[in-house]
C-alpha cells in the first residue's frame, strides 16, 4: 500500500527524557508509506507532550483475571509489500464506517526492572478496569518485558475477549536510528525480539494475541521493514497523537484525540502509570462523546479486516 511519508527531526531534548519508560513511544503522528523518506531517514512519529516524567502514581488494586476465553480466530494480516517488505497500516481503507480503533502501548524496556522492582508503576489497572467497566474494545501493544513484570495482568487482558495483545517488541529498543535516543538493535536481534515478546505472551498465558507488531518510537525505516518481514506481521501505526505521554491535563488529552478521530482512525495512547498518568480519566471523556457522535469501538483487527 502507498503511503505517506513524514520526516522528523529527533530533539536533543526530548532524547534523554524520552529515553525512560515512554521513551518515544507513540510520541506522534503515524508515519506510513516507503520505508524511507529523502535521504534514507528512518520514519518516526512526532513527539506528544514534552513534560518531565511525573512521580510514579499510588499503586491501585490489581483487577481479577475473567474466565479464560478459547482462542480467537485467526486475526486478518495485510499484503507483504513490495519486496516482501512488512506491510504497515496506518488507518482504515474504508473510512465512511464511523469506526474508531483505541490502541494503547503497555512500556517497559529491558533495563527498567530496577526500577519497578523501587516503586515505579509501568502498568495502569485501572485504566484496563475502566475500558472493561465502559465496554471498549480495544488493542494493547505490549512489550515482552511488560508481560514478564506484571504476568497476572497480562494473562488477564490476554484472556478476556474484550481485548487484543498485539507486539511492541521485547526490550523497547529502536529498530532503525536515529529513534528519541532509544539504543539501536541490529538486523537479527531486532527479528529476535519480535520472537521474544511473543514468547513471553505465551508464558504469561494471553491466548488473545494478534499478529500485528508497533516499533518502539513509531521509527522504522526498509531495514527495519525487512528485520521482520519473517515474523509475518503486520506493522501497526497510527493516524491520531493523543499526547497522554507525560501530560497532566485530561482534558487536554481528550480534547486532542476528539478533535483528531475521524471514521477508520487508529489513536494511540499509553498503558503505564508513571508516564501517562492522566490517560484512564481522559478516557472517561473521550468515550462517551465519541459514542454521542456515533462511533463505534473495534480492536485493530477488525479495522485491518475491513
Amino acid at each position: 500500500m502507498t503511503l505517506s511519508v513524514r520526516n522528523v527531526a529527533v530533539a536533543a531534548a526530548l532524547g534523554a527524557a524520552l529515553c525512560t519508560a515512554l521513551a518515544g513511544c507513540g510520541g506522534g503522528s503515524g508515519t506510513s508509506g516507503s520505508a524511507a523518506g529523502p535521504g534514507g531517514q528512518a520514519r518516526m512519529g512526532t513527539p506528544g507532550a514534552s513534560a518531565p516524567p511525573v512521580s510514579p502514581a499510588s499503586p491501585q488494586a490489581a483487577v481479577s483475571s475473567p474466565a479464560a476465553a478459547p482462542p480467537p480466530a485467526k486475526a486478518p494480516t495485510l499484503a507483504p509489500g513490495p519486496n516482501g517488505l512488512t506491510p504497515v497500516f496506518e488507518r482504515a481503507k474504508q473510512q465512511t464506517d464511523k469506526t474508531v480503533a483505541l490502541t494503547f502501548d503497555a512500556d517497559m524496556t529491558s533495563d527498567q526492572g530496577q526500577r519497578a522492582a523501587d516503586g515505579e508503576h509501568f502498568d495502569n489497572p485501572q485504566l484496563i478496569a475502566t475500558l472493561r467497566k465502559l465496554q471498549v474494545p480495544s488493542t494493547i501493544f505490549m512489550t515482552g518485558r511488560w508481560a514478564e513484570q506484571y504476568p497476572d495482568q497480562a494473562k488477564s487482558i490476554g484472556t478476556d475477549p474484550n481485548f487484543e495483545i498485539a507486539n511492541h517488541s521485547y526490550s523497547h529498543h529502536a529498530f532503525t536510528s536515529p529513534c528519541y535516543g532509544l539504543p539501536a538493535l541490529d538486523t537479527a536481534a531486532a527479528r529476535a525480539d519480535v520472537d521474544r515478546a511473543f514468547a513471553a505472551f505465551r508464558t504469561a498465558g494471553a491466548v488473545n494475541t494478534v499478529p500485528y507488531f508497533r516499533f518502539p518510537g513509531g521509527c522504522y525505516d526498509d531495514q527495519a521493514l525487512r528485520a521482520v518481514s519473517t515474523a509475518k506481521v503486520t506493522a501497526v501505526q497510527w493516524d491520531v497523537v493523543s499526547g497522554d505521554a507525560f501530560a497532566k491535563d485530561p482534558d487536554a488529552v481528550a480534547e486532542q484525540v476528539l478533535a483528531g478521530v475521524k471514521p477508520g482512525s487508529v489513536v494511540v495512547m499509553h498503558c503505564t502509570r508513571s508516564a501517562a498518568p492522566v490517560t484512564e480519566e481522559a478516557i472517561r471523556k473521550i468515550v462517551p462523546e465519541l459514542r454521542k457522535r456515533g462511533y463505534r469501538f473495534v480492536k485493530v483487527s477488525e479495522l485491518i479486516g475491513k
